[in-house]
């Protein structure tokens, strides 16, 4: 029988899993044009991190204009894009980490404590760019903040979950290393007289 918990050390890949699809979902979220949308039709409004473009009701074609004239727009695409820099170097610290047999437990702590850093920067960028942008912006139709936003945010939630696991990851070291005996349980004939 094969029993695998978290902290078990056949199942080490699982935080580097999880980092991998926090970078996907952050590659999303820099890509993605839909951080702002119009809600419904006529679609007149769409946005990303870097421009915000409108469209006339009948008009096919959209008209952009670029977010890093502002000072704001800077501020949240150079946050969120240095936190995403962190989390890939977390995620390339951490496979090398977990590849190693003789895991460095001290090593992995400061892996959490990076992961605190990019949530931080995360959720920086994540903050300034609806309250400016609303502020900044003129919007035209009902609008909201989309899937390519909530993508960011998403991210941003499971770099937090692992940030914790990573720093809580060196409490359970004999567990994940094999160190620990397994106990067997069983009754002396003495106490259980009804076995003989």
């Amino acid at each position: 029988m094969v029993v695998c918990g978290l902290a078990c050390w056949r199942c080490r890949w699982l935080l580097p899993l999880l980092l991998g699809l926090a970078i996907i979902m952050g590659i999303i979220a820099l890509a993605g044009r839909g951080w702002l949308e119009s809600e419904s039709e006529p679609y007149v409004q769409q946005a990303s991190l870097w421009e915000s473009c409108t469209r006339g009701e009948e008009d096919l074609n959209w008209n952009c204009e670029s977010l890093m004239d502002y000072g704001w727009g800077r501020a949240a695409a150079a946050t969120y894009l240095v936190g995403f820099v962190i989390l890939v170097i977390c995620f390339a610290l951490a496979v090398i980490a977990f590849s190693i047999e003789i895991l460095r437990f001290n090593f992995v702590r400061g892996i959490g404590g990076l992961l605190f850093v990019v949530a931080a920067f995360q959720i920086i960028g994540l903050v300034i760019y609806p309250v400016k942008f609303t502020e900044d912006i003129l919007l035209t139709g009902d609008n909201m903040f989309s899937w390519a936003y909530g993508f960011g945010w998403a991210s941003t939630v499971v770099v937090i979950g692992c940030a914790f696991f990573f720093c809580c990851l060196p409490n359970w070291e004999d567990e994940v290393l094999g160190n620990i005996k397994p106990t067997y349980y069983y009754s002396s004939p003495e106490r259980a007289p009804y076995l003989n």
